[in-house]
């Protein structure tokens, strides 16, 4: 899943990509580099980001993924907490919805449902605007799931049926924690019943890891890293900015993997 963030304010590249045109051409470029889904915002949901208005949100995303849709077959989703835009952005063209806030806003499972959606369930503490301040939880991985669990039961009672879950790394959790969820996500899907979609590209942990990485730009090594180990745990969908690095990686990852079990399989020479 390449990021495609139409806003002047996301993290690693606000405004690079608000202009329509520019936004266009770099959805383009992320299919042709090997993405699979175009993940288009509006909102910004870094640490400390403000809401935007609806009508705001659907001027940015609507258009941009009318323009994608006339361009290419390729799936795309909306990256969006608010039911309005979801509908917006499904009208367009869209045909899968992103929510970071789970499906909770007001008329978002109604909307989901008469828009027969594939969902993506993500675990947030908090809200971006405090998510951050002091992320605290008892056992992080343990609530992460019970959270996630109970968010695909209220989409299943919704009538749900493609849902992916989401441990939403960085949104309310400080390293150690993304560092738990990271270990368990293998647990993680297998408590929760759904595959998962993974997303730590260009994320601050990296930085917290490598100080030297200040710059998001400067974190495409870890972000690689954490792609291959999420893909090694079974993750489903990895969401990720640097698209055809990551292809690369994780076509090397695959063929490494076919060889070993091609040599597993034969005979012993004893």
């Amino acid at each position: 899943m390449g990021v495609l963030n139409a806003t002047p304010d996301s993290f690693s590249d606000g405004g690079r990509f608000a202009a329509r045109e520019a936004a266009l051409a770099h959805a383009l470029a992320m299919i042709e580099a090997g993405a699979d889904i175009i993940d288009i915002g509006g909102e910004s949901t870094r640490p400390g980001a403000d809401p935007v208005p609806a009508d705001e949100e659907i001027a940015r995303t609507a258009p941009l993924i009318e323009a994608i849709r006339t361009r290419t077959d390729a799936v795309l989703s909306i990256d969006t907490m608010k039911p309005v835009v979801a509908r917006a952005a499904f009208a367009a063209g869209a045909t899968i919805w992103n929510d970071v806030a789970a499906l909770r806003e007001e008329g978002a499972l109604a909307a989901a449902a008469d828009l027969g959606a594939p969902v993506i369930l993500m675990h947030m503490q908090g809200e971006p605007r405090t998510m951050q301040a002091n992320p605290t939880y008892a056992d992080v991985v343990a609530e992460v799931i019970a959270f996630l669990q109970a968010r695909v039961r209220a989409a299943e009672a919704a009538g749900l049926t493609q849902i992916w879950v989401d441990p939403g790394i960085g949104f309310g959790k400080t390293l150690a924690h993304n560092l738990a969820l990271i270990d368990a996500l293998p647990r993680i899907i297998a408590e929760t019943g759904r595959p998962l979609l993974f997303g730590a590209s260009r994320k601050s942990l990296i930085a917290k890891i490598d100080p030297r990485a200040g710059d998001p730009m400067a974190r495409l090594g870890g972000s690689l890293a954490l792609a291959l180990a999420a893909a090694d745990a079974g993750a489903d969908i990895v969401r990720v900015h640097d698209v055809r690095e990551t292809a690369q990686a994780l076509a090397v990852r695959a063929a490494l993997n076919a060889a070993a079990a091609r040599s597993d399989s034969r005979p012993s020479s004893a």
